[in-house]
């Protein structure tokens, strides 16, 4: 029996008491399917069934009404029609139940008068102090405890060490067929819906807390409050990795993902800044999201980017070498004393240069010990082991040799089983032994890069307090001061009305100058012939003066002239762009990165949170 709850967070992922409201006895109906799930799933906690026409149903009798639910009951989890949804959450917050599932669709994602809906059913949870998941959801469970709520078809996941979060009710479904395919599982998993009370920040902390997660990851449409997310999720990855698909990286994503749960998408860049700030990392796409949660999960982390490659086969070693540096990674230098070590137990033709080529007659005995050699080996931080199938050795031998080493490493060993159906046995193998595993080198090379971001993560002291400057400036639309105030050098720049204004202000700066039209309707004063660089006497400042004006005024008449600013010219250097936008999800973005006139064309920028 599962402790007491000691809050409705605790009583939505722990509950001592179950009730599904709107169980059926029909088998073409999901409350059957919610019932069936939760009575087979093992769950040690008290079930109560609840139907309006009563009966019963796997043996157990359904109640007619919420309030004749019997204790124990810490959750309620709901699928009615959405109109009926908001008296259904009431009916529950009078009998006390702290926590509730929204299964049903029909609010927020599909219409006005939906979103109403939605909205009224927060109302009632916060009137009654009750936590609900969802709505548009497909629940949660959770294979340790074990507890299913979720009307997804049987077989469920296999227990695993990894936990999913998912805003997509239907990528819970894929996921957890496909990775019962790929022989790894879950230990939560938590279909969000809408999001309209608990969020994806919500359950970072109690997800992580549990001591069956070793990763946690995430498919996301965007976040509920993205500073919040950013000091949660920062906390939590100091714990736990995290791995996140956040999709909606384009317009069309976007304006998917907004449809579909009613998500908040927000600037991309943003989100890239954000993940990189709270040490969440980002895959690029479900499989990637995978392949570095089991090797999160299962591998020791290195202690730099250096790697070994070994393989019995050419052709997928030269892959495997330009995978690591598209990935970050480097081939390590292999010492004299393991280059000679590897010469004394291999054949001749062998290579025993970095990627180590052992030829397609390498036994098992040569696997693991040329293995063991290069870990032992001070320059090698992490090992890639590439089997493509062998035409002399049965592939569950040589399996068995490597788990034998790789299971006392102290460093990462990621392998590329390569040959499909033909190499079965050793796949097996390895996944018994819960050892990553992954069918091509570019997809190890990727998990291994994951392990080295995540050590450089952890090796980094955590974020710093905000530091306010001493005394917060009043922008009064002065630039330089505004960057003085924070300690920015500046080259002091004046706005000069006439020519002989702007031959004062360059006596006083000194020579050379440049001039700049000053213009609010110019943007890009050198596409209107709007700059002179270089002004070195009074003369010229003069007569640069009528023409930058001059120059202005014919590109583009209506445009109101106010003048040139002036500034001193510095010695040559890297031109920098550096900008700030208010990102709606997660405020103040910092933009720099290489500038000039090429710095549209180039958008050779980096992003970051302030």
């Amino acid at each position: 029996m599962p402790p007491i709850p000691s809050s409705p967070l605790t009583s939505l992922l722990t509950p001592r008491g179950v009730a599904i409201i709107g169980a059926s006895a029909d088998p073409a109906k999901l409350g059957y399917a919610l019932a069936r799930n939760l009575v087979n799933s093992g769950y040690t906690g008290a079930i109560h069934l609840v139907n309006p026409k009563g009966g019963e149903l796997f043996d157990r009798p359904m109640v007619t009404a919420i309030a004749e639910i019997p204790d124990p009951v810490d959750l309620a989890v709901i699928l009615v029609p959405a109109p009926a949804a908001p008296q259904a959450l009431r009916e529950c917050g009078v009998r006390g139940i702290p926590a509730a599932i929204v299964l049903s669709g029909g609010f927020r994602e599909t219409s006005p008068e939906g979103a109403a809906l939605e909205a009224e059913c927060l109302r009632i949870a916060g009137e009654n102090g009750m936590r609900f998941l969802g709505p548009n959801c497909v629940g949660l469970l959770d294979t340790h405890q074990p507890l299913d709520a979720t009307f997804l078809p049987p077989p469920g996941p296999l227990p695993g060490d990894l936990a999913f979060l998912s805003h997509s009710g239907a990528m819970c479904l894929i996921v957890t067929a496909w990775a019962r395919a790929q022989g790894f599982g879950f230990s939560r998993l938590v279909s969000l819906g809408n999001q309209a009370d608990v969020t994806e920040t919500d359950l970072l902390a109690p997800i992580a807390a549990d001591p069956a997660t070793r990763v946690l990851t995430m498919y996301l449409e965007g976040v509920s409050d993205g500073r919040r997310f950013i000091a949660e999720a920062g906390q939590v990855s100091r714990q736990k990795p995290m791995v996140a698909l956040k999709v909606g990286r384009y317009a069309s994503g976007r304006r998917a993902a907004a449809s579909h749960t009613g998500a908040l998408a927000g600037q991309d860049a943003a989100y890239d800044a954000a993940f990189r700030r709270a040490g969440v990392m980002r895959a690029n796409a479900m499989q990637e999201l995978f392949d570095w949660a089991r090797a999160l999960a299962r591998s020791p982390l290195p202690k730099g980017r250096s790697v070994a490659v070994l393989t019995n086969a050419g052709g997928p070693g030269v892959t495997a070498a330009d995978a690591l540096e598209a990935n970050g990674l480097r081939l390590a230098d292999l010492s004299d004393e393991t280059q000679s070590a590897l010469r004394s137990l291999l054949i001749s033709a062998a290579s025993i240069h970095n990627p180590v080529d052992m030829l397609a007659a390498a036994t098992p005995e040569q696997y693991a010990a040329c293995l063991k050699l290069l870990l032992a080996d001070p320059g090698v931080d992490s090992a890639l082991v590439i089997f493509p199938s062998s035409p002399v050795y049965n592939d569950v031998n040589v399996a068995e040799a490597l788990i034998a080493v790789i299971e006392t490493a102290e460093k990462p060993v990621v392998t590329a089983l390569m040959g499909a159906g033909m190499v079965k046995g050793a796949v097996e193998r390895f996944r018994a032994a819960r050892l990553p595993d992954f069918e091509f080198p570019e997809w190890a090379a990727s998990a291994l890069a994951a392990l080295a971001r995540r050590a450089e993560f952890l090796s980094q002291p955590e974020q710093s307090p905000e530091r306010p400057v001493a005394q917060q400036p009043v922008f009064d639309g002065n630039v330089n001061q505004l960057l003085a105030a924070y300690g920015i050098p500046t080259v002091p720049i004046e706005l000069a009305a006439s020519a002989e204004e702007a031959v004062s202000l360059s006596n006083r700066m000194g020579y050379p100058v440049a001039l700049k039209v000053a213009s609010p309707d110019i943007s890009h004063k050198s596409d209107v012939n709007g700059v002179l660089l270089g002004l070195d006497s009074p003369e010229a400042v003069r007569r640069g003066f009528e023409t930058v004006v001059a120059n202005a005024r014919a590109a583009q008449p209506n445009a109101r002239i106010e003048g040139v600013h002036v500034q001193r010219m510095i010695p040559p250097g890297q031109e920098v762009i550096i900008g700030v936008t208010r990102d709606p999800q997660f405020g103040p973005l910092v933009m720099f990165g290489s500038g000039g006139v090429e710095v549209e064309g180039l958008k050779d920028v980096a992003f970051a949170l302030a």
